[in-house]
C-alpha cells in the first residue's frame, strides 16, 4: 500500500465532500504505440480490451501490458507501472490557504487555520476583500489535506468507454453543472434531461474533461486509468473516525 498525493479542482472537491464522487480518470502515460509481442496474455493476466486494430490490455495489480494485434501481424508487449494501485491511500490536494492565528495573515508555519477554496464562505470575493489570496493545489503540503481516498478498484480503458453510471460516479450532478457550466451551457445541459436522459451525466463529463484538459481532449479518446475509491473526511496521517 502506498500513500500518494492527488490533485482535484474545487468542483470535484465539493463532489467528494457531498459523497457523489467515487471515481476519477487520469490519462495514462505513455499511450500505447507500435510494440512487438503476442496476443496471448501472460499467465495470471486477463484482457480488458480486445478491439481489432487497437491494443489489447492486460491489467494485473498495478502493471499494464499493451499488445497490438491485427489480422496481419502481432505487435507488443510493453510493460509499465500505473502510478496508483488498488489499496493505495491518496491525500487530496486542493486550492487552499493557511492563516496564522491572531492576525490571520497567510503563513507557511504550523499550527495554522487552513481555509479551502472549494467550500470557503468567502471564496467568491476578491483577495483584497477576503483578506488573503488562494494558493494553488500543487503547493498544498500533506499536513494541510483534509480528504483521504482509499483505492478499491483500477481499470484501464478508453476515455469514451465511460458509461452514464461511471459519469455519475465521477460526480457529474446538477450541482456540478451549476458551478462549472456557463448559463448557456447550463440551459443546454438541462435540455439533455429530456433529449438524452440516459447520457446526461456523460455529456456533462465530456464538457468538464475538456475544461480541465483542453478543447478536443474528449474527442482525442485517450487510454485512461479509472480509479474507484472510498472517501474519508480526514487527513491521511490522522487516526480514528472521519470528521
Amino acid at each position: 500500500m502506498g500513500i500518494k498525493p492527488i490533485l482535484f479542482s474545487a468542483p470535484m472537491v465539493r463532489a467528494l465532500l457531498d459523497g457523489t464522487k467515487t471515481q476519477t480518470r487520469r490519462v495514462i502515460k505513455p499511450q500505447p504505440s507500435g510494440y512487438q509481442g503476442s496476443p496471448n496474455p501472460p499467465r495470471g493476466l486477463s484482457w480488458v480490451n480486445k478491439t481489432r486494430d487497437e491494443p489489447y490490455i492486460a491489467l494485473h495489480d498495478d502493471q499494464v501490458h499493451w499488445c497490438w494485434w491485427d489480422e496481419y501481424n502481432q505487435q507488443g508487449p510493453d510493460w509499465f507501472k500505473l502510478p496508483i494501485a488498488k489499496g493505495d491511500q491518496l491525500w487530496v490536494r486542493e486550492t487552499w490557504q493557511a492563516l496564522s492565528f491572531g492576525d490571520y495573515l497567510p503563513t507557511k508555519n504550523r499550527p495554522a487555520d487552513v481555509r479551502y477554496a472549494a467550500d470557503d464562505a468567502l471564496r467568491d470575493l476578491t483577495p483584497g476583500v477576503r483578506g488573503y489570496p488562494w494558493r494553488p493545489s500543487i503547493f498544498m503540503p500533506r499536513w494541510a489535506s483534509r480528504l483521504t481516498l482509499t483505492v478499491s478498484g483500477v481499470k484501464v480503458e478508453r476515455l469514451q468507454a465511460c458509461s452514464e453510471a461511471d459519469a455519475i460516479a465521477e460526480g457529474m450532478t446538477q450541482a456540478t453543472a451549476d458551478t462549472v457550466l456557463s448559463p448557456e451551457e447550463r440551459a443546454l445541459y438541462a435540455s439533455t434531461h429530456i433529449l438524452c436522459p440516459d447520457a446526461r451525466s456523460r455529456i456533462l463529463y465530456a464538457s468538464v474533461w475538456d475544461q480541465i484538459n483542453g478543447n478536443g481532449a474528449w474527442d482525442a479518446n485517450p487510454f485512461v486509468a479509472a480509479y474507484t475509491f472510498t472517501v474519508h473526511r480526514r487527513n491521511v496521517d490522522a487516526e480514528g473516525e472521519d470528521t
